[in-house]
């Protein structure tokens, strides 16, 4: 079997950028009132859409958020990608190969297309994602009603690329990832970076370096 579309999610796989944004989140949840660490932040938020952090806060303390939230928390983290933010290490050389040999590939990602607009153009990614063939790539939560856990994303990835879902293989870093890619009748490969490898189970294989992404990717060939 050759996979015929290859979805990433974003945070984590692409751009190396969970222990900045939530090490930021943390900071502003605790903040107004609600303690969380960094690991916690990680547990319970890593790949998820904004809606899952105002929920889980509502659900623990009964108390909302402040409408401006999600506006104050990302404009923290864009400020933070300016100065900080860079690519996963290798993942230009998976991109170039994949290039090569004719698979197509895409952005399967929790967060918003702002966030991910940002992050691609201050590490360079845009050159694959944005504008030219790299337009029409980049699919976010905010496209569909549900994000990860829910297949929504990834099956509305799969039918804009014009690909059967069961021809298509998922690469993620969070288990909310796994299950939505597992939900939607995906393959899945689980990048053990920075996620402890039993944190993602279900995965059909891990890797710890993404240079090992397109060996995995060729055993199913």
């Amino acid at each position: 079997m050759r996979y015929e579309l290859v979805i990433f999610d974003n945070d984590g796989v692409l751009v190396d950028s969970e222990v900045l944004s939530n090490t930021l989140l943390a900071g502003y949840l605790t903040e107004l009132g609600h303690p969380t660490t960094l690991e916690e932040s990680i547990r319970d938020y890593m790949g998820a859409a904004m809606h899952r952090v105002h929920d889980l806060v509502f659900e623990r303390s009964g108390q909302r958020l402040p409408e401006d939230f999600d506006e104050v928390f990302h404009a923290r983290v864009f400020a933070a990608f300016e100065r900080e933010l860079q690519a996963v290490d290798g993942v230009v050389e998976v991109l170039e190969k994949l290039s090569a040999d004719g698979v197509a590939y895409c952005v399967g990602s929790s967060g918003s297309h702002e966030r991910i607009r940002v992050g691609h153009r201050k590490t360079g990614l845009d050159r694959w994602f944005g504008a030219g063939e790299g337009a029409g790539r980049v699919f976010s939560a905010q496209d569909v009603g549900r994000g990860k856990p829910a297949p929504d994303l990834f099956l509305y990835a799969a039918q804009r690329m014009g690909v059967a879902p069961e021809r298509c293989v998922v690469v993620e870093d969070s288990p909310l990832g796994v299950r939505a890619a597992r939900a939607a009748g995906m393959d899945v490969y689980g990048f053990t970076a920075m996620t402890p490898a039993e944190r993602l189970e279900g995965a059909d294989g891990l890797f710890s370096d993404m240079r090992e992404l397109p060996v995995l990717l060729a055993e199913k060939s």
